[in-house]
């Protein structure tokens, strides 16, 4: 694309999700479809009510699950209308509708803190960019729900119902519009090449990979990633290099099942293979305070990479300034799945700041994530101190629990955003990630 289209497309864009925004907050509009959104918006300047619609949509909830029902049939409803949006998605659809389930429980969850959703969905807008969706698009997606709702429910629909429903969804959408729209100077996802592929295991690859263009990102961040063999399929890996160091990156990937991105990017990719970044996002961070306190770093597997960006910050800081002493956790189900063992030896006898702690097996039907929080709190948190954690959501919920029983308090232990789950309702199945995606930078579902 040259110079000038690629202005004149991002010109295109501007318009649109302007556009789209003004229908969208207009008294009583919405989008200008062709089965219409109907009425529903509050007035431009009203405040949202959004516990009113949580109450409305959770009472009709059972009119609608289960939710993979209602998303096959937007999906149906979606593709046929607009037969060109299915080359926006994967060819498999089971793990987008996954997806989807997970966003709708985290929008009824946090539907009484719509600030909180205007957060995530800004985000998750200008994430949304690498897969080429466009504003007018979101607008075919709200009128398939309807016709999803409307099936789902049956004798049983009503305008109160459906309305709550679109509210919810145009709270999100406008943010990720907006998002959309703030991040135009940048890419919506970024070439790169892989410059070095090496296997760390049967099932594990640290591959270093050098982006087209400028990434900036920082320590503690993730990416998510797509293979050339896969293409609208994205995983979320941290990001384990030095930011800014060299231009290339170093990611960690454990493979998960068959016929995944884990598994192209472990068995079947090499040096000068294409992939493509998303932008870099996450809550992991040393912050400006670092050196207040003793530092933990908890790790799950390769939840390690983002530990080595963290200790790769810390180690230049501690050049200039003294670093606080760091205990480093590394957990993992077996000795053999632990990793970079050499390059962890050689920096913890030059560096005596910090300590070492691997966690790993233990005794037959003890629960390994239980056994890791018991090391991590052995000898109780110090009142000043902070905790970073990555991993798995299993192992985070259980060393965040143990931490804040010892007395760590809980605004002192970070980590990236948990699966949520709607109040007094099972959780479904699976992991939900940072931002709204449905699966965790490290190990979790088969990816």
């Amino acid at each position: 694309m040259s110079a000038d289209n690629g202005t004149y497309h991002a010109l295109l864009a501007r318009h649109d999700a302007m556009r789209l925004r003004r229908q969208m907050l207009s008294p009583g509009g919405g989008p200008d479809v062709d089965s219409g959104g109907g009425p529903g918006s509050p007035a431009a300047g009203q405040p949202y009510d959004g516990a009113a619609d949580q109450r409305t949509i959770m009472h009709g909830l059972d009119l609608v699950a289960p939710f993979d029902e209602l998303i096959a049939h937007l999906y149906r409803a979606l593709f046929a209308r607009h037969p060109s949006l299915r080359s926006l998605f994967p060819a498999e659809m089971e793990f987008q509708q996954a997806h989807l389930a997970r966003a709708f429980w985290y929008l009824i969850e946090h539907l009484d803190r719509p600030e909180q959703i205007t957060a995530t969905f800004t985000q998750l807008g200008r994430d949304h960019r690498k897969l080429g969706v466009l504003p007018a698009q979101y607008a075919a997606f709200e009128t398939a729900l309807c016709e999803a709702l409307r099936v789902r429910a049956g004798e049983y629909w009503t305008g109160e119902l459906e309305q709550a429903w679109v509210r919810m969804l145009r709270l999100g959408v406008t943010a990720m519009v907006r998002g959309a729209d703030a991040a135009l100077h940048e890419p919506p996802c970024w070439q790169a090449t892989v410059t070095e592929h090496q296997l760390r295991g049967p099932d594990l690859a640290v591959l270093r990979v050098r982006p087209h263009e400028p990434f900036r990102y920082r320590a503690g961040q993730y990416t998510a990633l797509e293979s050339a063999q896969l293409p609208h399929t994205w995983r979320p890996y941290y990001l384990a290099g030095d930011p800014g160091r060299d231009g290339e990156l170093e990611l960690h990937v454990r493979c998960t099942g068959p016929g995944g991105v884990s598994e192209a990017l472990v068995h079947r990719t090499a040096a000068g293979d294409q992939v493509r970044l998303g932008p870099p996002k996450g809550n992991l961070a040393l912050g400006e305070d670092a050196a207040a306190g003793e530092l933990r770093l908890v790790a799950w597997d390769t939840g390690w990479a983002a530990m080595k960006a963290l200790l790769r910050e810390l180690d230049g800081r501690a050049r200039s300034a003294s670093v606080p002493g760091v205990r480093l956790f590394l957990g993992a189900d077996a000795l053999s799945d632990l990793y970079d063992t050499e390059y962890l030896t050689g920096l913890e006898r030059s560096r005596p700041w910090l300590t070492v702690v691997p966690v790993t097996g233990g005794a037959p039907g003890e629960d390994v994530y239980d056994r890791l929080a018991r090391a991590v709190t052995r000898g109780g948190p110090p009142a000043t101190g902070r905790a970073l954690l990555a991993g798995s959501p299993a192992m985070i919920r259980t060393v965040t629990a143990a931490l804040t029983r010892a007395g760590l308090p809980a605004d002192h232990v970070l980590h990236d955003p948990l699966p949520p789950g709607p109040r007094g309702l099972p959780r479904p199945a699976g992991d939900f990630g940072p931002a709204g995606t449905p699966v965790y930078p490290g190990r979790s579902i088969p990816a």
